[in-house]
């Protein structure tokens, strides 16, 4: 087993940034690791709660519910005064590790983006682990895409952070060649099933924010008994073909164990043919979407991430060159 390397963060993360982490820690108690799902959820909705923003001028929202036979899945469609002339709608699938968030817990995130953009956007709210297991996310996520299909007769460009970023990468791949495949996708901080045993997940083992056996626990909960090593709609680096998939963006922290998931993603798409840049943000950890009216770093990059979207919606590829 690969020995885990020891980084020192007191360097990499500027004073911001040390804040930022704190202040997401103050919501869990010392022994957090040892609480139910149950409170993990409580002191996670607190936390976003506290990080909420608020909406841009001239968002409006409209929740629907979206019959899925066994159970209806919870949608909330974003429009801003420059919907009507959008170029494409965006599909938005938030993080949480399968277990936790929802609508409410990327809300304001969500609203910046259809701001930032002008396009309508629609956040999907999947069913979570333990109490629904693997594919039940992933199902419903194609659901929640493909009632946005219906909706309106324009491209789609899909789009989601952490557990969200996997989900918005299993529908590229599940959609492809299809008559609503997505036209690009912007995958935040991702967990995409990359090798455990270098690279990021060696370095950034112990990283603030984001652990290995955060990881570990997450896919436990998600998957139960189940064997899915080479599940692409589990974990979207396990397929075997990485051609004609969307113009793709992967912006990743650079103090995250999951950070050489989008090098590795990257990777696989350019060697198929495809177009993928890699964006690998200095000095930031896993989870900093909610830092972005309070690090300027977040600011930054969170200015990135809409610019790529926005870009993606018009068609446009402006990365000429390596970006990582």
């Amino acid at each position: 087993m690969t020995a885990r390397q020891t980084t020192d963060y007191a360097s990499l993360l500027d004073e911001e940034t040390w804040r930022f982490v704190e202040r997401s820690d103050s919501f869990y108690p010392p022994d957090a690791v040892g609480l139910s799902i149950a409170e993990q959820r409580r002191a996670y909705d607190r936390m976003c709660r506290a990080f909420h923003n608020g909406y841009p001028d001239g968002i409006a929202t409209e929740d629907i519910e979206v019959d899925a036979g066994s159970h209806n899945i919870p949608l909330r469609l974003y429009r801003s005064a420059a919907s009507d002339d959008a170029k494409a709608t965006i599909v938005y699938f938030h993080g949480g590790g399968f277990v936790l968030g929802g609508l409410e817990s990327h809300d304001d995130v969500c609203a910046e983006i259809c701001a930032g953009t002008g396009c309508d956007l629609i956040s999907v709210e999947y069913r979570l682990a333990p109490e629904n297991r693997h594919p039940a996310a992933f199902d419903d996520a194609l659901d929640g895409y493909d009632w946005a299909s219906r909706r309106r007769p324009l491209p789609l460009v899909l789009a989601g952070d952490s557990a969200g970023g996997n989900l918005a990468a299993a529908m590229a791949h599940a959609k492809r060649g299809r008559d609503n495949a997505p036209i690009g996708q912007v995958l935040i901080y991702p967990s995409l099933g990359g090798d455990r045993s270098k690279g990021s997940y060696v370095a950034h083992a112990e990283a603030p924010m984001l652990t290995l056996r955060d990881l570990a626990q997450s896919l436990e909960v998600r998957v139960g008994e189940r064997r899915c090593e080479r599940d692409p709609t589990l974990q979207p680096l396990a397929d075997t073909d990485f051609s004609h998939l969307p113009p793709t963006v992967i912006v990743t922290a650079e103090c995250d164990p999951l950070s050489s998931d989008g090098e590795s993603y990257r990777d696989r798409i350019r060697q198929a043919g495809g177009r993928a840049v890699w964006i690998d943000e200095k000095g930031l950890v896993h989870g900093y979407l909610r830092a972005r009216h309070t690090v300027k770093r977040a600011a930054e990059s969170f200015a990135h991430i809409v610019s790529a979207i926005d870009a993606l919606a018009g068609r446009e590829w402006p990365y000429e060159v390596e970006a990582a």
